[in-house]
């Protein structure tokens, strides 16, 4: 059976989040539109499913559990204390995603080594409320 297309609505409200967030996190979108569409496309039908734009790129036994921890509500806590997105929605130019501040043991690390964060002034926003004098 195929998957349900999400709702005008929410693509455009995902497509309008995402473009505001490369802004705010000195990040880009993938260089291949296929990626980022399905990306979007995926956070769309969560909005409509959730009510919340859960991450796509990852299984949840409980998906309305999930939603309600947040920890993985784009943008998941990854990105905004790592500034790494597993899903590559918000990348560095070359379409890596940026692993510069991940513990040296992390799953990105491992797979694409070290991607240096193009605009180290911009995003990771939960390190910048935790330690506001960096």
């Amino acid at each position: 059976m195929p998957k349900p297309q999400p709702t005008d609505v929410s693509l455009k409200k995902m497509q309008k989040y995402v473009e505001h967030y490369i802004h705010k996190s000195g990040t880009f979108l993938h260089p291949d539109p296929s990626i980022t569409d399905s990306v979007v496309q995926g956070l769309a039908q969560n909005m409509d499913e959730l009510g919340k734009p859960l991450c796509p790129c990852n299984f949840y036994p409980d998906k309305k559990a999930e939603a309600q921890k947040r920890t993985w509500i784009c943008a998941c806590d990854e990105m905004k204390e790592y500034k790494y997105c597993h899903c590559l929605l918000f990348v560095a130019e070359n379409g890596l995603p940026i692993t510069e501040y991940l513990p040296e043991d992390h799953e990105g690390r491992t797979s694409y080594g070290v991607v240096k964060d193009p605009m180290p002034e911009k995003g990771r926003e939960a390190t910048r409320v935790q330690h506001p004098h960096r």
